[in-house]
């Protein structure tokens, strides 16, 4: 994987995630530079000066694009907007739950995302899933007015839809003929930052939720909608198409079978975190006051005895050299997913690329091989 802050890991997936979900190397050059010192301090040292300088990027950025918009180039300022977007989401996924600013950085990069849809991409709009007297907030991408097979896209612990939407993932199944619709599940996004839902265990909840809304779109083939995760996302979907019958495929990008093993990994400093301030993220996104609440109600995440009544092609992918999840965990839910008619297990090496978590050192690689073998399933 690209260093561009040796050793810490958790600022270079910063980095990587940005320049693999179109971030220009110049840009993120120019955000990184002034604070190349403060990393050697470790991950959870000068995150505010982390978004202070890529914030800083993002805005000049932002300006760039008000002005061509101005002029009517109007497709060179979506693009910039996107860029701008794309910076300030990470940076923002970099900030202690307790920031002051995080709100508005969120509320300043939605509005800039919402500026990039309108001027380049007017297929995107952004859609609310009721839910249990509140809504899920997500962006719905059409690949036709034609009802289409249909993609759900979950987030994991840290990342957020306009991360889904940068990611290009979105625009590869829209090449193959298949809508997505990505959204903020509780725990992530706006759904944390804005209206207060927590993560919980019964992920089929709002999976229901979600494929409840897309039966009622004329562009949805109702027959064909599937699932994907990715990070601990690998623990969402497969526990979600486990018990959500409605679902036509599911997809572990990243298999996160016992997330609540891991947390007692990292009790004991064993492997990596994905983000900075990380006990006190995790105590936002399952809404717990203390540690040991958490990692004992943690215990739970976990797919054994669950993965066994998926009964849809199940497709799981897993990096080799995973700092974050062990890549026993991809053998684990592949051996248990007995009733699944087409298990695959596809492990991403070192020498290909995409063997880092989720993929994200050839993020392009790993993306393209899921929307294939998704098409495949839909589109047979």
């Amino acid at each position: 994987m690209f260093e561009y802050f040796p050793g810490n890991y958790v600022w270079n997936l910063g980095v990587v995630a940005t320049l693999n979900s179109g971030g220009l190397i110049d840009e993120v050059d120019r955000a990184c530079r002034p604070i190349k010192e403060l990393a050697v301090q470790g991950a959870d040292v000068g995150t505010g000066e982390f978004m202070a300088s890529w914030a800083a990027v993002a805005e000049d950025l932002a300006s760039q694009a008000a002005a061509d918009e101005a002029a009517g180039h109007t497709r060179t300022a979506g693009q910039k907007y996107q860029r701008a977007t794309n910076y300030l989401a990470q940076a923002e996924r970099m900030q202690s739950a307790r920031s002051p600013g995080r709100k508005a950085f969120y509320q300043r990069l939605l509005d800039l995302q919402q500026k990039a849809f309108d001027l380049i991409d007017p297929a995107t709009t952004r859609v609310e899933i009721p839910f249990e007297g509140a809504l899920l907030p997500a962006y719905f991408k059409k690949a036709s007015d034609s009802p289409a097979p249909t993609i759900i896209l979950w987030n994991g612990l840290d990342s957020t839809k306009e991360h889904m939407y940068a990611s290009g993932f979105a625009h590869e199944l829209a090449a193959r003929g298949i809508n997505t619709l990505m959204v903020d599940c509780p725990g992530s996004g706006e759904a944390l930052r804005f209206l207060d839902l927590k993560a919980r265990v019964e992920t089929e909840d709002w999976a229901a939720a979600c494929v409840d809304y897309l039966l009622t779109r004329d562009d949805v083939e109702s027959t064909k909608i599937g699932l994907v995760g990715w990070s601990l996302g690998g623990y969402y979907a497969p526990r979600a198409a486990a018990f959500e019958k409605r679902l036509a495929l599911c997809v572990a990008w990243g298999a996160n079978h016992d997330w609540g093993a891991v947390q007692k990994r990292r009790l004991e400093r064993e492997g990596e975190n994905p983000v900075p301030h990380y006990w006190d993220h995790v105590l936002w996104v399952w809404g717990e006051d203390d540690l040991d609440t958490f990692i004992s109600k943690a215990e739970a995440v976990n797919l054994d005895g669950v993965v066994e009544n998926i009964s849809v092609p199940f497709l799981i992918c897993h990096g080799e050299n995973d700092r974050q999840i062990p890549l026993a965990y991809a053998h684990r839910s592949y051996e248990q997913a007995v009733n699944s008619p087409r298990r695959e297990l596809r492990i991403f090496t070192k020498e290909e690329g995409g063997a880092e978590h989720i993929g994200l050192d050839h993020f392009a690689h790993v993306q393209t091989y899921i929307a294939d073998w998704v098409s495949d399933v839909l589109q047979k």
